[in-house]
């Protein structure tokens, strides 16, 4: 069965605003609440990581280190964790912060979106989160503001799951 007749038959099942559920249609309901509700996600986190790097596009950025603060957050859904009271269930903050250190030394960047790309993915990649929030800022970078700087989010693709865009464009281009 195609993925476009589930959607159909999903569709169809829904009652209509009018009509109240009846007993045993809660079908439906179980496949909307799962679609809707997130699911649960523990959240690991480091605040105000700070190091310094070679960053930016100013000639005045591009050879000596400046300070930048990092804060990451990083989802899984329901940590092993947190039964099993074992790290290799969950992401070790210091095993991230390593990596941290690491990737400030070693990044080859220039802006802070792609460097905060590349922790984003560094969390999904090596740490196995499946959700994070990076927020890199350059403290003090003027004199009259406190702080720039730039906050992603990404998720984990998961597989055999194509995207909301992805669905609804499937047939508009040519193979």
């Amino acid at each position: 069965m195609r993925r476009d007749d589930n959607v159909m038959r999903l569709a169809a099942a829904q009652p209509s605003p009018r009509e109240p559920q009846r007993a045993g249609s809660d079908q439906w309901a179980d496949h909307h609440a799962m679609a809707v509700a997130p699911a649960a996600m523990d959240l690991i986190f480091i605040e105000g990581f700070e190091g310094e790097t070679v960053i930016g596009i100013d000639p005045g950025e591009l050879h000596a280190p400046q300070p930048l603060r990092i804060d990451v957050v990083a989802g899984l859904p329901r940590s092993g964790a947190c039964i099993s009271d074992h790290i290799v269930d969950t992401i070790d903050y210091g095993s991230v912060r390593a990596a941290l250190r690491d990737l400030m030394q070693t990044h080859g960047v220039q802006l802070l979106e792609a460097f905060a790309e590349r922790i984003a993915q560094l969390l999904i990649g090596q740490f196995g989160a499946h959700w994070v929030r990076v927020k890199v800022v350059k403290p003090r970078k003027f004199g009259d503001v406190e702080a720039v700087g730039v906050a992603i989010e990404r998720w984990r693709a998961r597989p055999g799951h194509d995207s909301l865009l992805d669905w609804m464009g499937r047939g508009l281009i040519p193979s």
